[in-house]
């Protein structure tokens, strides 16, 4: 019987150290509910628990085939920084050891229906007419990008987000680096005729992004007070972002071993090379 490849999972290197924890504890969660799969996570670049580590600990342990999950909800990542990027270097280090890349999580259809529960639980999740989200605003905050088309994954998401589920409309702001920033983002929520805006953060993981956010929304909504806004939760380790990390490892779990390095991580560093509607 074939032995499963690894697990790695991959995420982009942060200097926000609550979503590397979060991060990390995600990976053990994922290592406990599949105790006969070898599971390993880490974050690329410098800092805490890189992915660098989590690939020689497997090695050590015997492993040579790698299935890899981006743990990101964009496609897009500067090439210096990005996870294909940190893939060939490790191939390099490990000329013995086979990586398959998968591809990155959003916006997926579950995805997308945690994102519906967050709001739903931001507004009290108590029984509400359809009269009430045609009166909600969402203001979906990505984490921002210097790469415009990363933060076009961000509009993506929020027309997705949109489509079909009754809001009055949803609106795109970045935690940093690209535009509009929180506070831009309200003012034109207000200036469409938002009385109700519930802001909604486009990310995995909480941490200090995620606080800083709420306190920008916070601070606008004390000097706009005609304007009800709510903060919403992250997607957060939910069983569909588990699952759904399940099925992206075996769509490549396959693969990995039989190519080598090859398309299947290279491909991760072009945001047009996959398209995940469902």
């Amino acid at each position: 019987m074939t032995t499963p490849p690894a697990l790695l999972l991959a995420g982009i290197g942060t200097r926000d150290e609550g979503h590397a924890t979060a991060f990390h504890a995600f990976v053990r969660e994922l290592a406990a509910r599949h105790p006969d799969l070898p599971v390993a996570g880490g974050l690329t670049g410098p800092g805490s628990h890189p992915l660098s580590d989590a690939v020689t600990r497997l090695v050590g342990e015997g492993v040579s085939r790698f299935a890899v999950v981006p743990l990101t909800l964009i496609p897009a990542a500067p090439p210096r920084d990005g996870i294909a990027a940190a893939l060939a270097q490790e191939a390099e280090r490990h000329a013995d050891a086979s990586f398959a890349s998968a591809r990155p999580l959003g916006p997926h259809r579950t995805l997308l229906s945690v994102l519906e529960r967050r709001l739903d639980e931001a507004l009290g999740n108590r029984p509400r007419l359809p009269s009430d989200r045609a009166e909600t605003t969402v203001l979906l905050v990505g984490d921002g990008s210097p790469l415009p088309e990363a933060n076009a994954e961000v509009h993506r998401a929020a027309r997705l987000l949109w489509e079909g589920r009754g809001f009055a409309g949803v609106e795109v702001a970045f935690s940093s680096l690209a535009a509009p920033d929180v506070a831009s983002g309200l003012d034109r929520c207000a200036k469409l005729g938002a009385s109700r805006v519930v802001v909604l953060p486009y990310f995995l993981f909480a941490g200090d992004t995620l606080e800083r956010v709420r306190q920008q929304a916070e601070g606008w909504g004390l000097a706009y007070p005609e304007v009800e806004v709510v903060s919403a939760d992250v997607i957060g380790p939910a069983k569909e972002l588990a699952d759904l990390v399940m099925e992206r490892y075996e769509e490549v779990a396959d693969t990995a071993g039989r190519a080598g390095f090859g398309d299947e991580a290279h491909a991760f560093a072009h945001p047009d090379t996959h398209a995940d509607v469902h």
